[in-house]
């Protein structure tokens, strides 16, 4: 399986890229093709002694900031090594794209160069966030500001089967986030949406808090891409300060020292479970081709696991799943009508 990977998209990159792709390569078997300046590419892997087997350099030395216009993407940065990593997946020359560059340029190049499965409305960026007892899929967490009732619909269709094919979650309990959980709660998308919901095919529990999700009370939890985004960095934050506690606590004397060394397996695990890095990614879902944009400041760790979520992404046939899913919501749509 070949992965198209950005490899100047990111803060720590060249060097994350190179070094998660060549971790990727030894350890999933995957080829990697990685775009961008192929001579500070290979001077990088030099210096820092990376192995370069199973990885090949598409060479472009434009790229595309975080502070371009997203759509300049199609234009003045379409040799960029974003655009080239995508127009290798749209061509048929990988399999999947990976990047930590520009999310809004992710999202335009997704769109429209390689565009969407047949049916979707909207792709939606999907977010895996830690939870009690595992972690939960966040949809949308930024790629749609402004939502309508059937593109939340469809967000909780195709997050559902992402957590069904990709996290392993058998039969995902769904939960649209709201300021309460009663029907009437909500703006009218909430109470609209609430409704349409409840005639989906899904295992929907109906109205959750956003502090009962934490708590896991759903798999996949639906809002629009503002919130979803509020949502996202508020639990970044607050991750941060609560790690950034305990370790403050357990550094005060030498008795709170001795303590973090017996509790020392206990809080690795538990900060392992917060760290981002250990999920890869995000995918962009309803997108034709996977899509998968790493956090922007991915360290090589990061990377490699995005990689590996995309080769599960393709092995899974999210993409494929999701097109029948859709046909037979609207074959049953007909029926109903």
């Amino acid at each position: 399986m070949k992965i198209a990977l950005d490899g100047f998209g990111g803060d720590l990159a060249p060097l994350a890229p190179l070094e998660g792709a060549a971790q990727a390569v030894k350890e999933y078997g995957v080829e990697v093709l990685i775009t961008g300046d192929e001579e500070v590419l290979k001077k990088t892997a030099k210096e820092h002694q990376i192995p370069l087997d199973g990885i090949t350099f598409v060479h472009t030395t434009d790229v595309i900031d975080i502070c371009d216009d997203p759509t300049s993407l199609l234009k003045e940065h379409n040799e960029s090594s974003m655009a080239v990593a995508m127009q290798l997946v749209r061509d048929g020359k990988a399999d999947a794209f990976v990047s930590a560059g520009s999310t809004g340029a992710i999202v335009v190049g997704a769109t429209l160069l390689m565009k969407r499965i047949k049916g979707i409305k909207r792709p939606t960026i999907a977010t895996c966030i830690p939870c009690k007892g595992g972690c939960y899929l966040l949809v949308d967490a930024g790629a749609n500001v402004e939502c309508r009732p059937d593109m939340l619909a469809q967000f909780a269709l195709m997050g559902s089967i992402y957590m069904n094919r990709v996290m392993g979650v058998s039969n995902p309990r769904v939960g649209l986030i709201n300021i309460g959980t009663e029907d009437s709660k909500g703006r009218e998308l909430q109470k609209e949406t609430n409704e349409l919901l409840k005639t989906k095919s899904l295992h929907y529990v109906g109205n959750v808090e956003p502090r009962e999700v934490p708590l896991g009370v759903c798999d996949v939890a639906v809002t629009d891409g503002f919130t979803g985004n509020v949502m996202l960095k508020l639990t970044e934050g607050l991750a941060k300060f609560l790690m950034g506690g305990l370790k403050g606590i357990f550094l005060q004397n030498l008795k709170s020292k001795v303590a973090a060394l017996l509790l020392k397996d206990s809080l690795k695990g538990f900060k392992q479970q917060l760290d981002y890095t250990e999920y890869g990614g995000a995918p962009l879902i309803g997108s034709a081709k996977p899509v998968i944009k790493a956090h922007g400041s991915s360290n090589a760790t990061a990377f490699k696991n995005a990689i590996r979520q995309a080769k599960t992404y393709v092995e899974q046939d999210v993409i494929g799943t999701i097109a029948r899913a859709v046909e037979e919501e609207k074959e049953k749509e007909k029926a109903n009508a």
